[in-house]
């Protein structure tokens, strides 16, 4: 199996590489960290340019790739410099279910995204519902002129910088039913819809998001009503592959950083890299890491299989970027001593982002649990 890249893709892997070294400086850094937005327009605006949001989307709906593969290029360059830009929630989850259910005048918003104009958050989760993708408690009650929202959702990332929340509520069915979810395209500003939003650890920003008889129109409706989550799950994989492939950038750049450090600490007169203990604990990192990549690999390869292929991949990865980016984390830290814990150095940025990507779109246990039940079903 050849796994090259096509020239396009290299030249996008090579420009974007460049790029977000020159842009993610020190100083941009410490700007982004003060930023209430808790990331930089200006460098939005130039993935932007570059053609990198477009790089997240099919042809047909207004982009140029938008193919697994595509993702997973996008996100690995992305989490080598400890990017914080809001991608996934903006062009990964929010375009792309914009991109597969919407009609065309809401399809219209999607050419704003892709040209950085615009950010989106998708309000899916819950207080109650864990990972537990189906389970919606939020209601959407039928009236003459549209829909009344009541209920909460939690830990939404972007929605403080959002203009439009996808919000799911459910508008038949028992709580933890597949069928009977809808969703909704909500401007921020919507009556009765309120965000206490907060900083994420890692970069980024969230909120709790409630609604108190938020009334919206039919239009704003997306797709048909109460055939929401087979959308919802489809881009769930998607963006679960985009965070594994960031997880795998971060590894890389830790990597990086510890067997530098290695090379140039020293005790008793040599580099401490010269101690076998040391050299044998950067091996099984430097092992862990290409098993996360073949696995980022493979589920680049299936995100878009039917459902029942796809999941399985989905979970077998998560899983074991999870696993991989402890051990990454905890080698990288204690290899480094004292300086791996101070914020100064950028050790600490990247391994707080790595630790709290297994926090999204399902963490270790969870998707252990879902591949045993994938497996034998």
């Amino acid at each position: 199996m050849n796994f090259d890249l096509t020239d396009e893709r290299q030249m996008l892997q090579d420009g974007l590489r460049r790029y977000l070294a020159d842009a993610y400086t020190a100083e941009a850094r410490k700007k982004i960290e003060d930023d209430e937005a808790a990331f930089s327009p200006d460098i939005w605006t130039g993935l932007a340019e570059m053609g990198v949001i477009g790089a997240l989307f099919r042809e047909e709906d207004g982009g140029f790739a938008g193919e697994g593969f595509d993702i997973a290029l996008v996100f690995e360059e992305l989490g080598r410099i400890g990017a914080v830009d809001p991608l996934i929630d903006t062009a990964v989850l929010g375009g792309g279910l914009i991109a597969v259910l919407g009609t065309d005048a809401q399809k219209d918003v999607i050419e704003t995204v892709i040209a950085g104009g615009a950010h989106l958050a998708v309000a899916h989760g819950e207080p109650s519902s864990r990972f537990d993708m189906p389970r919606v408690e939020t209601t959407a009650t039928k009236g003459a002129d549209g829909y009344t929202l009541n209920g909460r959702k939690a830990i939404v990332v972007n929605a403080p910088s959002a203009e439009n929340l996808i919000v799911s509520a459910r508008t038949s069915g028992d709580i933890a039913d597949t069928d009977g979810i809808s969703l909704f395209i909500i401007p921020a500003d919507t009556d009765g819809m309120t965000l206490r939003s907060y900083p994420i650890v890692g970069g980024g920003h969230a909120a709790e998001v409630t609604l108190s008889d938020v009334s919206v129109p039919n239009e704003a409706m997306l797709g048909a009503e109460g055939a929401a989550y087979d959308a919802i799950s489809a881009m769930n994989a998607r963006a679960t592959l985009a965070i594994c492939a960031e997880a795998l950038g971060l590894m890389e750049s830790i990597k990086t950083l510890t067997n530098d450090y290695l090379k140039t600490r020293k005790q008793f007169g040599v580099p401490i890299g010269k101690f076998q203990a040391l050299q044998h604990r950067l091996a099984d990192v430097l092992i862990e890491i290409e098993q996360a990549r073949s696995a980022v690999i493979n589920l680049a390869g299936h995100v878009d299989a039917e459902p029942s292929v796809r999941d399985v991949h989905v979970s077998a990865t998560k899983n074991l970027i999870g696993l991989a980016a402890r051990l990454v984390v905890e080698e990288g830290i204690q290899m480094h001593g004292g300086i791996g814990m101070t914020n100064e150095y950028e050790l600490g940025h990247l391994a707080k982002r790595l630790t709290m990507i297994d926090h999204r779109f399902g963490d270790t246990d969870y998707h252990m649990e879902q591949f045993i039940k994938l497996a034998v079903a």
